[in-house]
């Protein structure tokens, strides 16, 4: 961020004339610690399609660094499919150094044999995070839905829209990368100004 020879001036006279201030150091510091970027990670867990977003906060809005879906074909066994996001998720995150993690929320499933499936992946991707010493918030699905729609029963082609005008994206990102995105976003949007109330630190 640069200032005006004047800004300087003002600086300098604050300062009790110091003249000499290294100007790599002061352009970056000019910021409040609390007002740096942020790298969020948002995990939406399955055991076939676990999908993930990475975002940057910054002004004038967040923007998008990564988001995918880690897909499992139908035929292979679950070990395998664990090894699969455990092992991609620990590259995304070599790769982006996030600074905490948004996961979705556990939620009361007609079927207890798919919950018992999701609570595997939710478990895989959870272990690669605690791993890496993330700080990892949880979302119910529905406050996720209030926070970008602003209606807790939103459709997902309606998240994923919000989702790419939010972070300014060329098309709807897929549904399950669209959702980890959404989740990533309404970690942000709580640990800012207008909180959702739904983060619970796990």
């Amino acid at each position: 961020m640069a200032i005006t020879p004047r800004q300087f001036e003002q600086l300098q006279a604050r300062l009790g004339g110091q003249k000499h201030l290294p100007a790599p150091a002061f352009q970056s510091d000019l910021r409040p610690l609390s007002a740096k970027s942020r790298v969020i990670i948002g995990i939406d867990p399955s055991m076939r399609g676990t999908g993930f977003g990475v975002i940057q906060s910054g002004k004038p809005g967040p923007r998008a660094l990564a988001h995918g879906t880690i897909t499992c074909p139908a035929g292979w066994e679950h070990s395998r499919c664990l090894a699969k996001i455990s092992q991609t998720l620990r590259e995304i995150i070599a790769r982006h150094r996030p600074t905490s993690c948004a996961i979705e929320g556990l939620f009361f499933a007609q079927n207890l044999q798919t919950a018992l499936i999701m609570g595997e992946a939710r478990g895989a991707a959870l272990a690669v995070l605690g791993e890496a010493g993330l700080e990892i918030y949880e979302i119910s699905p529905r406050k996720i839905k209030q926070a970008i729609v602003g209606y807790g029963a939103a459709q997902k082609f309606a998240v994923a829209k919000m989702v790419q005008r939010l972070l300014q994206l060329p098309a709807p990102p897929a549904p399950d990368a669209a959702d980890a995105l959404a989740i990533a976003l309404a970690h942000l949007q709580d640990s800012g100004r207008y909180s959702i109330g739904g983060l619970k630190k796990i």
